[in-house]
């Protein structure tokens, strides 16, 4: 039975790692843009919002060859980092975590801004009334008044980055205790006729992201009632 509790054990350990920094990620850049989107007209920003939540309905498959091309060795951004740093991505945990977080960030981008959308715009223009700077009408009134939307994207987010393959798989391949995580182990699990070890990895990544979407419903506002 250890045998089959190790393995499962350290894919959850890693996919909770991927995940929570994949999360992390989306939060600074889902808030940010989301915000932009919601509370200012420009042109291009129906395009740009088609751009950012593209990742929902691409394949995950072709979203990590974009990766590779990006952060390939021969790419734009791996060859950069490569000469300055001596940082090569693919095949590592960092990898992981740059596929989870593009492919989850609609999920932040869209509960952010339809958040900031229900935000009365005349308690943030009070606020500046009262001489609060930008920045802390968005940290005081802004984001406290929204924070129930974007924290039920953001815990949204961290069950897809959890269960993330495609684009995991392409950029980092599957490395038992470094870029495995549980959906990969699953596979490898099922490709190599271990049945007891996929059954059990299924049954803790269904048991993980079950517990998140009941804690995402919960602070989703009913706007229906």
């Amino acid at each position: 039975m250890s045998d089959i509790w190790q393995p499962a054990w350290i894919a959850l350990a890693l996919s909770l790692k991927v995940a929570g920094w994949a999360t992390l990620l989306d939060i600074v850049f889902g808030i940010a843009l989301g915000y932009v989107l919601a509370r200012y007209r420009f042109p291009g920003r129906d395009m740009l919002d088609a751009l950012l939540t593209l990742p929902m309905v691409m394949p995950p498959t072709v979203l990590g060859y974009y990766l590779l091309v990006l952060i390939g060795r021969n790419g734009p951004i791996g060859h950069w980092l490569q000469q300055q740093f001596g940082i090569n991505l693919i095949f590592t945990w960092q990898a992981a975590v740059l596929a989870a977080a593009v492919v989850a960030f609609p999920l932040v981008l869209k509960a952010a801004r339809s958040a900031f959308e229900t935000v009365d715009t005349q308690l943030e223009d009070a606020a500046r009334v009262l001489g609060v700077s930008p920045v802390g009408v968005f940290l005081r009134v802004t984001l406290p008044l929204a924070w129930r939307g974007v924290l039920a994207g953001t815990l949204l987010a961290f069950a897809r980055s959890m269960g993330e393959f495609g684009a995991t798989l392409m950029v980092a391949g599957s490395i038992p205790g470094k870029t495995q995580t549980l959906s990969i182990a699953v596979y490898e699990a099922v490709q190599a006729g271990q049945d007891d070890t996929a059954n059990l990895l299924v049954i803790i990544t269904s048991v993980t992201c079950v517990v998140v979407l009941v804690l995402a419903n919960k602070l989703t506002p009913n706007r229906g009632l």
